[in-house]
C-alpha cells in the first residue's frame, strides 16, 4: 500500500519539513525550501541498507583499536598524489569540481589508465557514451606516453545512471578504484525528485560511501559547480567524503591548477600543476618559471612567496595603477580577495598618503594561482606602490609578509621553507618582518635578509634598494 505526503526540503543543507517556512531553521537560508511530494509504501527502500550493516557493534576502548595499515594506490601522477597526500586510500571517497571543460574528466581517465597497470578500475560515466569516451581514449592512444597503457584490459567502462545498476555492477567486478562521473547525474528510483536534486545527491553519496568503506574501494565523485564557482548540491556532500580537490584554471590556459580544500590525509590547499596539451594533461614538476613571469625590470611588479600545502611557491604579484575618471573608481583583482585589496589599498592611503580613492586599480598573481593567504600582502602592496610612483622594484627581491591594519608587519607561517626556496631559486634581497628574524635558516649565508617592522620601511627599502646578485 502506498500514500504520498508533501514535505518541503532545503536546497542549501538538506533538511526536511513539513510546513512551508521563509527560512531553514537548520542553515538559516532564506528562501530555501522547496515543495516535493514523499512516497512511501510496506517495503523497504532503502537501497543502501545491507543486512551485514545492521550487525550491532559494541564499543572499545581507543587505545585498543587496532590499527590497520593501508597502502595508498598511486595515481601515476606526482603531483596528482601530492595533492591526495600520498595517493588515494583504500575505503575513500575524493570528490573532484571545477569549471566545465577544465580538464577532470581528461584526468581521471589518465590517471584511472595509469592505476589500471595494477589493478582493477571501473569508471562510471553518466554523462558520456561509450563511443564519446572511446575517442579520447583514441586521442590519448596516439601519443607515446599513454600507447602501451591503452592495450590494457583492467580498466572497464560503465555508461549508466541508475544507482541500483551501478552498485551491482561495483559488487559484481569488486574494483579497487571506482570513478563516477558525475554524481549529479547519478539518481535512484527508489528515491523522489531527479538527478541532481539534494535528496538524489546526498542518499546516492551514502549508499556509494558505505560501499566503499565495506569493501575497501576507492571512490572518486566527479562534482559540478555553480555559476559562483562552489560546489553544487547540499552542503552534506562535502561532509560526507574524505577529500574535496578542486581543478582550476582558465578554460582556456594551458595551465590548471588541483588543489585540495579538505583532505583527511594529508595537506590541505596543496597544491598540483597541469599542462594541457593535445593528447592531455601533463604534470609540471617546476612551476617556477610559469608562476613568475618574465621578472623583467617593469614598475608595478613584485616577487612572494606562498606556501600552498607543504610546497613553498614563489610568483609574481602584478599591480597597475590609473587616475580614474570615473565618480566610483574601478577595482580589479585576479587570484586576489578583493576585500584584501581594499585592505592593503586603505592602509596604504593612510600610511603612504597614496591618493588610492582618486585611482583605478588592478592587480593580478602571475600563472592563474589563487592567493588566500596572507604572506602576499607585503608583495602587493610593494606592486602597488611601485606603479603609483613609477619606480621598479628590483627584479631580485622578494617580499615575505603580512600587513596590518596599524600599518605594521606581522609573521607568517613557514617562514623558513619560503627563505630555503628563495635561496634555491637564486633569489638574495628577502624583506621580512621584524619578529621572524630567529626563522632566518644558518645554512644559506648568501640571503642578504632585510628585515623591517612596518610597512612604510619596507616600501622605501624596496623602491631604493639596488638589485644584487
Amino acid at each position: 500500500m502506498t500514500r504520498s505526503s508533501t514535505v518541503y526540503l532545503c536546497n542549501k543543507c538538506g533538511a526536511q519539513f513539513h510546513q512551508l517556512l521563509g527560512r531553514c531553521i537548520k542553515c538559516l537560508a532564506w528562501n530555501s525550501l522547496v515543495e516535493q511530494n514523499k512516497t512511501s509504501s510496506n517495503r523497504n527502500q532503502d537501497f543502501s541498507n545491507k543486512s551485514d550493516l545492521l550487525i550491532a557493534k559494541k564499543s572499545e576502548p581507543i587505545e585498543e583499536i587496532k590499527e590497520l595499515f593501508l597502502e595508498r594506490i598511486k595515481t601515476g601522477y606526482t603531483e596528482f598524489d601530492r595533492v591526495l597526500g600520498g595517493g588515494l586510500v583504500p575505503g575513500s571517497l575524493v570528490l573532484i569540481g571545477g569549471d566545465p571543460g577544465i580538464g577532470k574528466s581528461t584526468l581521471l581517465l589518465q590517471s584511472s589508465m595509469m592505476i589500471a597497470k595494477n589493478l582493477e578500475v571501473l569508471y562510471v560515466s553518466a554523462e558520456e557514451s561509450p563511443q564519446q569516451v572511446k575517442l579520447r581514449w583514441n586521442r590519448l592512444a596516439e601519443s607515446q606516453a599513454f600507447s602501451d597503457l591503452c592495450r590494457n584490459k583492467k580498466l572497464r567502462f560503465l555508461a549508466e545512471t541508475e544507482l541500483g545498476f551501478i552498485l551491482d555492477e561495483i559488487e559484481l567486478i569488486k574494483p579497487a578504484v571506482v570513478i563516477i562521473d558525475s554524481i549529479q547525474t547519478i539518481y535512484a528510483t527508489e528515491l523522489s525528485g531527479g538527478p541532481g536534486s539534494v535528496t538524489q545527491v546526498r542518499e546516492c553519496t551514502n549508499a556509494l560511501q558505505k560501499l566503499a568503506k565495506r569493501e575497501g574501494i576507492a571512490l572518486i565523485l566527479v562534482g559540478h559547480i555553480t555559476k559562483g564557482g562552489a560546489l553544487a548540491g547540499p552542503k552534506v556532500l562535502e561532509h560526507l567524503v574524505d577529500v574535496v580537490l578542486s581543478f582550476e584554471g582558465d578554460r582556456f590556459a594551458n595551465y590548471k591548477l588541483l588543489r585540495a580544500t579538505k583532505n583527511r590525509f594529508g595537506e590541505i590547499y596543496e597544491l598540483g600543476v597541469f599542462e594541457m596539451h593535445n593528447y592531455g594533461l601533463a604534470e609540471v614538476h617546476n612551476p617556477f618559471e610559469l608562476l613568475l613571469g618574465s621578472n623583467g625590470a617593469t614598475p608595478g611588479v613584485a616577487t612572494i612567496v606562498t606556501h600552498e600545502g607543504t610546497r613553498p611557491l614563489v610568483l609574481e604579484m602584478q599591480a597597475l595603477v590609473n587616475s580614474s575618471k570615473y565618480n566610483t573608481p574601478r577595482r580589479t583583482a585576479t587570484g586576489v580577495q578583493i576585500n584584501r585589496l581594499h585592505q592593503i589599498l586603505a592602509v596604504l592611503e593612510k600610511h603612504e598618503k597614496i591618493p588610492f580613492s582618486n585611482c583605478d586599480c588592478y592587480v593580478a598573481a602571475v600563472g592563474g594561482l589563487r592567493i588566500e593567504e596572507p604572506g602576499a600582502d607585503l608583495g602587493l602592496a610593494v606592486a602597488l606602490v611601485s606603479s603609483y610612483r613609477n619606480i621598479v622594484v628590483p627584479p631580485h627581491t622578494v617580499f615575505i609578509a603580512e600587513l596590518g591594519l596599524g600599518g605594521k608587519l606581522r609573521s607568517v607561517n613557514k617562514m623558513r621553507l619560503r627563505l630555503l626556496e628563495c635561496a634555491r631559486l637564486g633569489f638574495r634581497n628577502i624583506i621580512i618582518p621584524k619578529i621572524d628574524v630567529l626563522q632566518i635558516p644558518e645554512e644559506n649565508p648568501d640571503l642578504n635578509i632585510i628585515v623591517s617592522d612596518t610597512i612604510a620601511d619596507a616600501v622605501k627599502i624596496a623602491l631604493t634598494l639596488k638589485d644584487t646578485l
